[in-house]
C-alpha cells in the first residue's frame, strides 16, 4: 500500500513539473505575451492534464514572478519592464564576469573552441535576420560559458538569471540597433579566453553586460511587437 501512494504521489509531481515546466516555457519564450489571461480550461487542453496540476504550476509560477495572480479575475503573464531587466543585469553583471574568468581558466582548448561557434552563431542568425536563432545562439553563448566556470553555485545563480533574461531577449532582439555591437563584444570576450588572459575576459563579460543595461532607456523597448 505504501508503496502504490508512493508510486502515485510520484506520478502526481511528475505531471506538475512537466505542466510547470510546459507554461514557463511558453512565458519565456513570449509565446505568452506579458498580459496575457492564462486560461485554465486552454491551459488543461493544451497541456493534456486536470486543472489541479496546472492551478499548481500558475502558483508556482506567481512565485518565480513570472504570473499575477488577480483576486476574483484569475492569472496573466507577468509584466516586465526597463526596471526589472535592469534589476537583473545589476545582478548579472558580477556573476558573468566571475564565471567568465573562471571559465577561461578551467576550459579545456575543445572546450573554448565551442565558445567561439557559440559566439559565431549569434553572428550568424544577426546577418540572416532570425530573432529567434539569435535568441537561442545567444542564450547557448552565455551558457557555454557559465558551465565552463566549473562551479556548481556560480552555474545555479547564472542559470536561473538566465531564464528569466530570456524572456527579454525575445522581445529585445526584435530590434537589430544593438546587433553589430553584440558580434564584436562576443568575439573580444572570446579572444581574450583563448589567450587565456582571465582579467582581460573578465573584464568584457562585465562590460557587455553593462552595454546591455545603458541600450535600455525606454520603457516600451520591452512591449511585444514594438520593435518589429
Amino acid at each position: 500500500m505504501k508503496t502504490e501512494r508512493s508510486e502515485s504521489e510520484k506520478g502526481r509531481n511528475t505531471l506538475k513539473y512537466s505542466t510547470y515546466e510546459f507554461i514557463k516555457n511558453k512565458i519565456i519564450c513570449c509565446e505568452y505575451e506579458p498580459g496575457t489571461f492564462l486560461n485554465e480550461e486552454i491551459l488543461c487542453e493544451e497541456t493534456g492534464v486536470s486543472r489541479t496540476p496546472v492551478r499548481e504550476a500558475i502558483r508556482q509560477l506567481e512565485k518565480d514572478n513570472l504570473v499575477t495572480i488577480e483576486p476574483r479575475k484569475g492569472a496573466y503573464v507577468s509584466d516586465i519592464s526597463a526596471e526589472d531587466f535592469d534589476s537583473m543585469m545589476i545582478v548579472r553583471e558580477p556573476l558573468e564576469g566571475l564565471a567568465t574568468y573562471l571559465a577561461t581558466i578551467n576550459m579545456s582548448d575543445e572546450e573554448l573552441t565551442e565558445v567561439r561557434r557559440a559566439a559565431d552563431a549569434c553572428e550568424k542568425a544577426i546577418a540572416s535576420g532570425n530573432q529567434e536563432e539569435l535568441t537561442k545562439a545567444d542564450t547557448h553563448f552565455h551558457n557555454v560559458i557559465t558551465h565552463g566556470s566549473g562551479n556548481t553555485y556560480l552555474i545555479n545563480l547564472c542559470q536561473d538569471l538566465q531564464e528569466k533574461v530570456t524572456r527579454f531577449r525575445y522581445i529585445y532582439f526584435k530590434s537589430s540597433k544593438r546587433a553589430e555591437e553584440i558580434v564584436n563584444e562576443h568575439k573580444l570576450i572570446v579572444d581574450a579566453m583563448e589567450k587565456r588572459d582571465a582579467e582581460e575576459a573578465r573584464g568584457y563579460s562585465i562590460e557587455h553586460i553593462n552595454n546591455l543595461r545603458k541600450s535600455i532607456d525606454r520603457e516600451e523597448d520591452f512591449r511585444p511587437g514594438a520593435n518589429s
